[in-house]
């Protein structure tokens, strides 16, 4: 795979993005592991982002009914059409996966692109899948799964709490791509799941907790009144009587999901009055 990759990116004089995060994937036993993890079946429809030189795309169409791959790359697009013509059951997609509507799917597998990886999850998130098989930086993946108090905890994190189970399935050494990314990566499941708990608002609950890790380090109380600040009509004094001053008091990466959306909640509900 190595040497293919090499040959395919000389033959068609392309460049590699660092600013796009480009690494093409040259481990043939990682890319039949995440197939393998995947669980396709034959009549599954499936998304790829990113779909780079093709080489995952074809692993996934093989298995596949469908194969929607997205990609931004005028020069990759132009490989990619090549190598899967000899593919029916591929519709190759070209733009910018933030802001293309993505197709409901059962499965989506992908190596994502590392520049985008906190937007772009935060789209899979509300899509339409059964499971989602991804590759992150390895620092990337732990965030998702962190715990709250610890470094690695943060508005990602709450996120995927609230909308899918997620799991580190293995990790991956820099040599699996190419060019070798600066740090190890690894392999992600996301398994959508009902919502631990009820925001009386969704849009205003992922707006409010986007406020509060503004500053992880501060207590939830200055998030907070940033947020009212922000909304220029609501006094914070009335908040700092209610019962839960003490979670206000806490720090914001000490906050677990479900007290954040209780403050979500009573800030929601100050907003309907």
């Amino acid at each position: 795979m190595f040497l293919n990759t090499l040959n395919l990116l000389r033959d068609n004089n392309i460049k590699i993005s660092k600013k796009k995060g480009q690494h093409f994937l040259v481990n043939s036993n990682l890319l039949k592991r995440e197939i393998e993890y995947a669980e396709l079946r034959s009549f599954d429809t499936v998304l790829e982002i990113g779909a780079g030189l093709g080489t995952l795309t074809v692993a996934l169409a093989e298995k596949a009914k469908r194969v929607f791959a997205i990609e931004n790359d005028q020069n990759l697009l132009r490989v990619l059409a090549d190598k899967l013509s000899s593919f029916n059951n591929v519709e190759i997609i070209s733009g910018d996966a933030l802001k293309l509507e993505f197709p409901p799917v059962q499965k989506i597998v992908s190596n994502i692109p590392y520049s985008i990886s906190s937007p772009l999850t935060f789209k899979i998130l509300s899509a339409q899948y059964e499971k989602a098989v991804l590759t992150y930086q390895l620092e990337f993946a732990e965030r998702l799964i962190a715990k709250p108090g610890t470094k690695n905890y943060g508005r990602i994190t709450v996120g995927v709490y609230y909308k899918a189970e997620a799991k580190i399935l293995e990790k991956i050494p820099r040599t699996a791509f190419y060019p070798p990314p600066k740090v190890a990566s690894a392999i992600v499941l996301l398994k959508p799941k009902p919502p631990p708990f009820k925001p009386l608002n969704e849009e205003t609950f992922f707006e409010i907790v986007r406020f509060l890790f503004m500053h992880p380090n501060k207590k939830a109380k200055h998030g907070v009144r940033f947020y009212l600040k922000n909304k220029k009509n609501k006094d914070f004094k009335f908040i700092e009587t209610e019962s839960f001053s003490e979670i206000l008091e806490k720090r914001v990466r000490r906050l677990t999901p479900i007290e954040i959306n209780e403050i979500a909640n009573t800030l929601i509900g100050l907003e309907n009055c």
